[in-house]
């Protein structure tokens, strides 16, 4: 899957837009909720072995929030890591050419989007 895939679902699902905010990451794109400003997501390309992957060079990920039940059980699955610099309670990274399904991705921004929506932890 590629970033602007999930763009365009954002865009079309949520009217929303990837806000580029680090001038020292310009490539990292913040996923926000219109009104609040409140993150969703947030898609990074990392270096593989940040994430502990041994494999050269850098993978596209996105963080996304996620219900704490669901966490350990998707960590056991190729292509799911503890978040990358986010509370690992409550996100999750998602490698974005992986095994992960485009299906399972939208469905996790939906979660996302919904727990984030009104200011849940």
């Amino acid at each position: 899957m590629k970033r602007e895939q999930i763009f365009a679902y954002i865009r079309e699902t949520y009217g929303t837009e990837p806000d580029y905010p680090w001038a020292k990451s310009p490539e990292y794109a913040v996923l926000r909720h219109r009104n609040s400003r409140k993150w969703y997501g947030l898609v990074m390309n990392l270096p593989a072995d940040a994430l502990g992957i041994e494999k050269a060079g850098n993978v596209e990920v996105i963080n996304l929030k996620c219900d704490p039940f669901l966490i350990g059980t998707l960590r056991s699955q190729e292509g799911f890591f503890p978040a990358y610099h986010m509370n690992k309670e409550h996100w999750i990274t998602v490698l974005l050419a992986g095994p992960v399904s485009e299906g399972e991705i939208f469905d996790l921004i939906d979660l996302s989007y919904d727990l984030t929506r009104y200011g849940k932890k």
